[in-house]
């Protein structure tokens, strides 16, 4: 992994790690989905560098996620059960050790829940963004990653071209409007004080260890269980999907190389409406499509996204690999495993 030495204004020059010649990260929500994943990816790349993650352990946070990496790395892995948005516990976290770089994959991300219960998103993905970045100020964090979502660009329609970097925010939900939030807080720590900070930005991901509430968890468990697969509206809505493990390389692409105060979309050209997903699944299943059933839509539910990854493609050189039809039936015979 490529090491960078990095000048803040008026800062000097930036001493590596805890241990000197060892790099020292901080993942927070890495006992989530896609930050389990990014953990287990930064472990296995980079032999020499030391991990620290943070997690409150809410619903989708699960240390199991990680059960096999504390055991092959416990020397170079560090948990902390902290709430982001408390500003003096993350302090004291900050105090254990350097960290040379942030990569921030903790937020609340399911939009019904944020219809539901929007102050909670906005604890957690604005106030505990904007502890993060200050406290990367104070404490001369070299490279602060903050890990957001397509959904703040809004919707698209049918014929609308892909979102780009510079596609304006437009968020329908409480979800996506704090994560923008979120985004432009971090933006405005780079323009402001110089920080070094890069939004990421990717569609829908799908793989092994992603919580049940999300779609294709959702539907593959449902499907198993033989009970019925709600489907809102008449299922028409599009989402990009991309696995994991791709976007989990696009972020490590970004930390390693990209430019500071940037935003990189990372996405997989793979659109698929909703009821093609389910229709998938149960085919998959040998599962019959009348356990399928449209229910009443959700408030503000967006139609289409859809990410043009060209900037990604070129300034990182990074390229999804996974073919999202193996893909799927790797995450159908993870969840079956789990039953």
């Amino acid at each position: 992994m490529r090491q960078w030495r990095i000048v803040y204004p008026n800062w000097g020059i930036l001493h590596r790690g805890s241990n000197w010649g060892l790099m020292h990260y901080l993942i927070t929500g890495g006992c989530g989905f896609i930050g389990s994943h990014f953990v287990r990816l930064l472990l296995a790349e980079d032999a020499q560098c030391e991990v620290s993650n943070v997690d409150l352990l809410t619903y989708a946070g699960r240390e199991e996620n990680l059960e096999d990496v504390i055991a092959v790395h416990a020397d170079r892995y560090h948990f902390f059960k902290k709430d982001i948005a408390d500003g003096a516990v993350m302090r004291g976290v900050f105090e254990c050790g350097k960290f040379d770089a942030i990569i921030n994959f903790a937020a609340e991300s399911h939009v019904d829940r944020s219809i539901s219960d929007p102050d909670r998103f906005v604890q957690t993905n604005v106030v505990g963004t904007a502890n993060l970045v200050g406290l990367a100020r104070e404490f001369n964090v070299a490279r602060f990653i903050q890990v957001s979502t397509d959904e703040v660009y809004g919707s698209l329609q049918a014929e609308d071209e892909s979102f780009t970097e510079t596609t304006p925010l437009s968020p329908s939900s409480p979800y996506s409007a704090s994560k923008a939030g979120a985004d432009l807080l971090a933006l405005a720590a780079h323009r402001t004080f110089g920080q070094d900070v890069i939004i990421t930005r990717c569609s829908n991901n799908y793989g092994p260890c992603q919580f049940p509430e999300k779609l294709i968890p959702l539907m593959i468990s449902r499907a198993l269980a033989g009970e019925e697969l709600p489907v809102y509206g008449d299922g028409g809505n599009v989402r990009d999907w991309i696995h994991v493990g791709d976007h989990c390389r696009g972020i490590l692409a970004t930390l390693e190389n990209g430019k500071s105060g940037e935003v990189y979309n990372f996405g997989a050209d793979c659109e698929r409406t909703n009821l093609e997903i389910v229709r998938e699944i149960l085919k998959i299943l040998d599962k019959p499509e009348s356990l399928i059933s449209f229910v009443k839509d959700r408030p503000g539910h967006d139609w289409r996204y859809a990410i043009n990854s060209a900037k990604a493609r070129n300034e990182l050189d990074w390229s999804p690999k996974r073919d999202f039809g193996s893909g799927l039936r790797e995450t159908i015979e993870y969840y079956r495993a789990e039953r």
